[in-house]
């Protein structure tokens, strides 16, 4: 489960990703696990729920090169584009609405441009979480 944002920008809408990673690392109890993976230029930590075993990732990069940090995570992890849960931002959504997608464009969001690059697949699971317009 990929959070995406900009890393020094945390705390924005923009980077909602990350802060949805951080709610479910405390609701999963390995909030103070997180470690920097400097191999995919990542903070992560791994979780276990409802028998599954759960890798959470937040890119230490700026929003549109997020991929690249996804893309080398799944390398090294041995995950597939269908394994992967990206968390992003949506415009088009009322703040704190949520949607789930599978596969697709990137309607525009750079993040997820990047991860569809970087991957060479639209594949992934996506919960766009809304931030309405300014």
């Amino acid at each position: 489960v990929a959070g995406l944002g900009n890393y020094g920008l945390r705390g924005t809408r923009h980077s909602v990703g990350m802060v949805v990673l951080d709610q479910l690392a405390r609701q999963l109890a390995v909030a103070e696990g997180w470690r920097a993976d400097r191999r995919c230029c990542a903070d992560v930590v791994t979780a276990a729920a409802h028998g599954l075993e759960l890798m959470l990732l937040k890119p230490r990069r700026f929003m549109n090169l997020n991929g690249l940090s996804v893309a080398s995570a799944a390398e090294i992890y041995n995950f597939h584009p269908e394994d992967i849960y990206l968390v992003h931002d949506d415009l088009d959504k009322a703040l704190g609405k949520v949607a789930i997608k599978l596969g697709g464009s990137a309607r525009g969001h750079n993040g997820v441009r990047s991860c569809i690059s970087a991957l060479r697949s639209n594949e992934m699971t996506r919960l766009r979480v809304g931030i309405g317009r300014p």
